[in-house]
Formats: C-alpha cells, structure tokens, sequence
C-alpha cells in the first residue's frame, strides 16, 4: 500500500517507462525450475519497480508501459494503483498476453531467469499510444534497457526519451541486463549503450560493469571509461558491499548493510527508487558529496531489505523500515 508514515510525498513527479510482469520465484531455494515443488506469484519488472519503490518512500511516481488485457494485466494495474503509482500513461494490448518470468533462486539468493514474452504486450507499445502530456510533467524520467530490443516499443522508448528531455525532465537509466531477452551478447551491449550518453544519472551493478566494459575489473578505472559529458552521476553497485558512486567534482564509496539474503530481486529497483525520491526536489545532491552519501548510505538500505523477502515489489520498503535499518547500523 502507499506510505503511511505521515510524511508528505514529494512535490517532484517521478515517471518509470518501460516493463511490468509477473515473476515466479520458486517456494524453494537452490533447486532448478525444474525440480522446483511450486512457485510463488510475484509482480515485477524493473521500470514498475522503481515506481513503487518511490510511492512506498513517500515520493510521486508514474509507470508508462503495456499490459495485456488479460487477468494478469489488470491485477498488475490494480497493484500499481493500490501502491498510489499513477496509471494514466498504462495501456491493455488485447492481442497479446502480460508477459512472466520464471526466476530460479540460488541457495545465496542469486537468479536465474526464463522469459515468456513472444510477443508480449510490453513490447507492443507504439510511439503513437505515449501520453505525452504525462511524459513532461517528469521531474525525473527513468528507464532501462528492456524496451530497446525490439520495435515498436524500442521507437516509443526514443520518443518518451526525447519529449522527457526537452520538458527538463532529468533522464535516469538502469540498463537491468537481462541477456537472455537479447539476440546476442554483442546485440544487448550494442543497444544499451546506443541511448548511454544522454543519461544523466545513471546505474549499473557490477555484473554490468564487467559486461559493459569487457573487464573483469571492479574499479575506478573501468567505471569512468563509461563517464560520458553529458553525465552528472554515476553509480556502481556492489551487493552487500554497497555502492561506488562518480561525479564531475568527487567520487567515493558507501558501505552496505549486512542481512539475511532470500532473494536479490528488486534490490537495485529499490535502491534506484530510494535515490531518485531523494533527489527529486533536490538536485543539488550531486552537487554535495556530504548530501549523496547520507542519500546512498539511505538507498543502500532500502536495497538491503528488499533482499529479505521473496519477490520484488512485495519486499519494497517504506521509509520509516528503512530508518529503522540505518538507525540500528
């Protein structure tokens, strides 16, 4: 449900662009899908996500994307609703279904993913259906990269891109490589990196560093080789260990938060969120580097406790469970 910790949501409209679905996460840990005894139904995709994240931490949020006009579809948008993300800019395909995710969990809480999406109704999204009003009430517009691998979802992504952009909205991207979607490796890294140098703020795990770079370096070095100029913030996140973070003026490091891992899904969404309701209204925490680590140190909770639960949008926190977290550190 939305916050209700009697703080007041941000003034600042957050819009995520991009996919919704529905994540089964087997009932049991370290076992393959195969030998999995049962699943457990849980909402998710990346861009949804991030916007429920925000609405739990207080903030405004928006999702722009596809469903099918199916049962799934419309209790995915009932979910956004029920957690106060508007729905203005969410459309029903009834030619195609919502798509789902099977998420095999390793006994350390790691995924492993298998996608029924061919078409799903997310990639059916057409530039013509964007509720473009919506797109430049953004403060921030925030994506990532799944809308990029086919048309006409890929032409939709590029023009709510540029209608964001051009109503000051600042652009926030989280590649959220899921290889298996792509073509090809050399596909995926090809189309992630062909919108790169517009983002301004930006995160990658480091998973996706490595992939982006070619490196199995986790360092300095290999993070600013994907600095670009138009670039205000970069961050690298590292798990439990917490997150590297690059600016024009400084960079640095915050610690991360010790728990019991269940499932890693939806932690970077979480920590995403938790950044972006944070800045909103405040841009300057780029700007101060005081301000951005009591920010990340805030957003590397909310990432951490999302991990203690199955499922994503199930284990998004809200602001008070995160302040509990930092307090008892």
């Amino acid at each position: 449900m939305a916050p209700t910790n009697g703080s007041l949501p941000s003034t600042g409209l957050i819009v995520s662009f991009g996919e919704m679905l529905i994540d089964f996460v087997p009932t049991v840990s370290g076992v393959s899908l195969a030998e999995a005894p049962g699943f457990l139904k849980a909402p998710g995709g990346a861009p949804a996500n991030v916007a429920i994240a925000v609405t739990r931490l207080g903030g405004r949020a928006a999702f722009v994307g596809k469903l099918g006009d199916d049962e799934f579809g419309r209790m995915l948008a009932g979910i956004l609703e029920q957690n106060g993300v508007a729905v203005d800019g969410v459309l029903f395909d009834q030619g195609a279904r919502t798509a789902l995710a099977f998420v095999t969990l390793r006994a350390d809480g790691e995924r492993e993913f298998m996608f029924y999406r061919n078409p799903s109704a997310d990639m059916l999204l057409t530039p013509a259906e964007l509720d473009l009003d919506l797109i430049r009430s953004a403060k921030i517009f925030h994506y990532g990269s799944i809308s990029l691998i086919v048309e006409p979802c890929r032409s939709a992504h590029l023009k709510a891109m540029e209608v964001a952009k051009a109503a000051g909205a600042l652009l926030s991207y989280d590649p959220n490589l899921r290889l298996p979607l792509w073509p090809s490796a050399e596909e995926a890294r090809t189309q992630i990196m062909s919108i790169w140098d517009q983002a301004e703020v930006i995160k990658v795990s480091d998973n996706e560093l490595e992939f982006l770079t070619g490196s199995d370096r986790i360092d300095d070095e290999s993070a600013l080789s994907l600095w670009h100029p138009n670039l205000k913030l970069l961050l690298v996140t590292l798990g439990e260990k917490g997150c590297r973070y690059y600016t024009k003026s400084f960079r640095g490091s915050v610690d991360g938060f010790h728990v019991k891992t269940v499932d890693t899904t939806g932690a970077g969404d979480s920590f995403v969120g938790a950044l972006l309701c944070k800045m909103v209204d405040d841009r300057s925490v780029i700007e101060d580097e005081a301000k951005l680590k009591g920010v990340l140190k805030f957003a590397n909770a909310c990432g951490a406790i999302t991990t203690t639960k199955k499922g994503a949008i199930p284990a998004l926190p809200t602001e008070s469970e995160a302040l509990i977290v930092l307090k008892g550190e």
